[in-house]
């Protein structure tokens, strides 16, 4: 069990903030690029690139990536996702959909997987299992369209983005809540 005086609260209510504002960022940039293909692959590589990297950093804080399993591996998968968008960019948009609807699947999966390990360490990690589970369902939901008729663009990702932005600020303002609480106790 996590000792009360660790530092690992402040750490969670950080790192929750700077993935939604990244996240808003990328949605603001994604909108605000208008569809034009430099910005937007850069856009479509950058996101799964930031992921894997906030998740070598919160398995590093967290024990390192033997102690966090599913981190580990999310920062694998992510990775490989950033490697398959760049090669996807190069055949056609319904690629590139079906590229972030499997990563959605795989990711979301992972992201409950470490919200019900964190659970039991910290509490107050419902709104990341419930976030894993809505981004594996988007993630269905993106290959579907991915196999639809309509030509998929940037703006496909953008609920996505916007509802992970949405659980990592919840989680955030939750774990503030939280502080608030037991310090008034």
């Amino acid at each position: 069990m996590q000792n009360n005086s660790s530092p690992q609260p402040n750490w969670l209510r950080s790192y929750y903030f700077t993935r939604a504002a990244f996240s808003l960022t990328w949605i603001a940039a994604a909108i605000l690029s208008g569809g034009q293909s430099g910005p937007a692959a850069f856009l479509l590589v950058i996101y799964p690139l930031w992921d894997a990297a906030a998740n070598l950093v919160d398995a590093r804080v967290n024990g390192g990536l033997k102690a966090n399993p599913s981190q580990a591996l999310n920062v694998v998968v992510s990775t490989i996702t950033t490697l398959a968008v760049v090669i996807a960019l190069g055949k056609n948009s319904y690629a590139v959909l079906a590229v972030f609807g499997a990563w959605a699947i795989l990711s979301g999966l992972l992201q409950l997987s470490t919200g019900v390990r964190r659970w039991r360490l910290y509490g107050a990690q419902w709104v990341m299992i419930l976030s894993g589970a809505q981004s594996a369902l988007a993630g269905a939901f993106m290959i579907s369209r991915s196999l639809g008729t309509a030509s998929p663009t940037i703006l496909d990702i953008v609920p996505y983005a916007g509802f992970g932005a949405f659980y990592f600020l919840l989680s955030s303002l939750w774990l503030v809540a939280a502080a608030y609480r037991k310090a008034q106790a």
